[in-house]
C-alpha cells in the first residue's frame, strides 16, 4: 500500500524547509510528498522543490490545494498535513497497517500541540469529540485511500471547514480509523489570539456553519484571507 503526502502551503518561506526536512525519512522508503502551493509570493516554492517529490500550484484555499496536490498523486493512500504540524514516528507503517487491519477507508490521527497547559485540555477534547462524532479536523492529519477520495469527490470547494465536510462525506462509507499515535501541532495560533478566545470562536464559526452560513464569511472571521 503506497502512499502520498500532501501539504498545502501559502507564504511558508519560514517553516517549509524544517516541516519537509522532517519527511525525508519517510521519503527515502518510498512516500511520496506532494506540495500544494496556493500562490506563495516568497521563497515556499523555491524551498520545496528540493525537497518534496511534486510541487503543484493551485488557486489559493486549503481545499482546491489539496485536491490538487491529491489529483498529482500516485499512492494508494492519501495523508493530509498541514506545515505546522509533524507526524508520530513510522506514520506510514501505522496508517499502512491500521487500514489493513480495521478494513476502514479513512482515518487519523490524535492530535497534540506543542506546548502544554489549557492547550493540552484542548486537544483531548479534540480527540474525544472526533471519536464520538467521526468528524476530524485537518490538524488530526486525516488519511484515506485514494478510492474513498475520489468516491466521495475530494474536498468541496469551499473557503473553511473542508475539514468538516469532507468528513461528513467519508462517514457514508463508514467510521474513521482514530490512530491514538499523536501528531503535534503548532499552538502559536491559539497562544496569539487568545486560547479561549480562539476555543470561543471555533464553537461559533462551527455552529454557523451547521446553520448553513456562507463559508467564505466564516473564512473572513477566522482570519483567512479569501482570494478575489
Amino acid at each position: 500500500m503506497s502512499l502520498s503526502i500532501v501539504m498545502p502551503v501559502l507564504n511558508e518561506a519560514t517553516r517549509i524547509a524544517a516541516a519537509l526536512d522532517a519527511l525525508q525519512d519517510y521519503r527515502a522508503r518510498g512516500v511520496e510528498i506532494i506540495v500544494a502551493d496556493g500562490g506563495s509570493r516568497d521563497a515556499t516554492c523555491d524551498l520545496a522543490r528540493t525537497r518534496a517529490d511534486v510541487v503543484v500550484t493551485a488557486p489559493r484555499g486549503r481545499a482546491s490545494q489539496m485536491n490538487a496536490g491529491a489529483q498529482a498523486a500516485h499512492g494508494d493512500v492519501l495523508l493530509f498535513l498541514h506545515a505546522d504540524t509533524a507526524l508520530p514516528p513510522a506514520a506510514d507503517m501505522l496508517v499502512a497497517e491500521g487500514l489493513a487491519r480495521s478494513q476502514r477507508h479513512w482515518g487519523r490521527f490524535d492530535v497534540g500541540f506543542d506546548s502544554g497547559g489549557l492547550l493540552r485540555l484542548v486537544a483531548a477534547m479534540m480527540n474525544l469529540r472526533s471519536r464520538l462524532t467521526a468528524i476530524c479536523t485537518g490538524d488530526q492529519a486525516m488519511f484515506m485511500t485514494r478510492a474513498a477520495f475520489d468516491r466521495v469527490g475530494g474536498f468541496p470547494p469551499i473557503a473553511l471547514m473542508e475539514d468538516i465536510a469532507l468528513s461528513a462525506r467519508l462517514k457514508r462509507l463508514g467510521r474513521p480509523l482514530c490512530l491514538s499515535a499523536q501528531v503535534t501541532t503548532s499552538g502559536r495560533r491559539w497562544r496569539e489570539k487568545g486560547v479561549m478566545r480562539t476555543i470561543l470562536l471555533m464553537w461559533r464559526l462551527r455552529l454557523a456553519y451547521y446553520c448553513g452560513v456562507d463559508p467564505a464569511k466564516l473564512a473572513r472571521a477566522y482570519g483567512y484571507g479569501v482570494a478575489p
